[in-house]
């Protein structure tokens, strides 16, 4: 399996947290030094592993945030 590398540029927020304490969360993210996205995805405690997740360009970010407004 290839490795990942990842670099959280800003923690943005928690949306939610689980009894086992894995968060969903959004962040600004580096995916395999790439320009950073945002991306919202399950967390375990201190980011040592994570779940699958959505990883959107700022204009994919805007755009959400446009059709949740009408």
């Amino acid at each position: 399996m290839v490795d990942i590398k990842y670099d959280i540029v800003e923690e943005i927020g928690v949306l939610s947290e689980n009894a086992k304490g894995w968060r969903k969360e959004i962040n600004l993210i580096s995916w395999n030094g790439g320009a950073p996205k945002y991306d919202i995805r399950d967390w375990a405690p201190e980011h040592e592993k994570m779940g699958k997740g959505v990883t959107l360009t700022k204009e994919e970010l805007d755009k959400i945030v446009e059709i949740l407004a009408e």
